[in-house]
């Protein structure tokens, strides 16, 4: 059985060392080892590798325990941070998390926890399914094309600014732009080609992670 804190801040957050201290301390109060640290200063916004999160994930098995700060610590967003847990917590790995003990897996009440966060990962995931289907029916109510246009690439992608948030979303989730398309290309009378997904995704108006 091993332990490794994680640590991550934001690049224009404080430095590393008052995270490492906060989760030193509290190991030494509860008599364990911190077998590792994996350290990262970067946005929430980027993607679970580059946040480390896959690294965790290949270092981690069943009996092992991730202590971290505070919940927001792993994800970007609700849904993503316990989508995460919950990934953790099916391979047998217990979370500390040190300002929020009554949130841990570790605990007594782990198993009452991991099935409250399964709740609430549904109840969300219903929640943007939902907002997808009302904003179809707000596009449709304007008269807006859902279907493939003639001419260039940029007007192909207007097609799919009534779908801005839900990509946003999928993206926030850490979605490969090809189960995106794939999604979304399912409310649409013709495909669109995952360069036109591509280019959207990347254009800077579109305010896409």
């Amino acid at each position: 059985m091993k332990t490794i804190g994680y640590i991550r801040v934001s690049t224009d957050e404080q430095d590393l060392s008052k995270q490492r201290h906060l989760l030193l301390e509290y190991a030494q109060q509860h008599k364990f080892v911190i077998d590792e640290f994996i350290e990262v200063e970067v946005s929430s916004r980027k993607d679970q590798r580059e946040r480390k999160i896959t690294e965790l994930l290949s270092k981690l098995s069943g009996g092992d325990h991730l202590i971290v700060a505070e919940l927001s610590r792993l994800g970007r967003n609700m849904l993503e941070t316990l989508n995460i847990v919950t990934t953790f917590s099916d391979k047998g790995v217990k979370i500390i998390f040190v300002r929020q003990p009554e949130l841990s897996t570790s605990g007594m009440h782990g198993k009452l926890l991991l099935a409250i966060y399964s709740y609430i990962a549904e109840t969300e995931r219903e929640f943007i399914s939902l907002r997808t289907k009302q904003g179809l029916a707000a596009a449709k109510a304007n008269g807006q094309l859902l279907g493939r246009p003639k001419g260039s690439r940029n007007k192909k992608g207007l097609i799919l600014e009534p779908f801005k948030d839900q990509i946003r979303a999928y993206l926030q989730l850490g979605l490969p732009i090809s189960a995106i398309r794939k999604l979304i290309n399912s409310h649409l009378s013709q495909p669109l080609t995952y360069n036109t997904y591509k280019y959207f995704v990347q254009q800077p108006s579109q305010d896409t992670p």
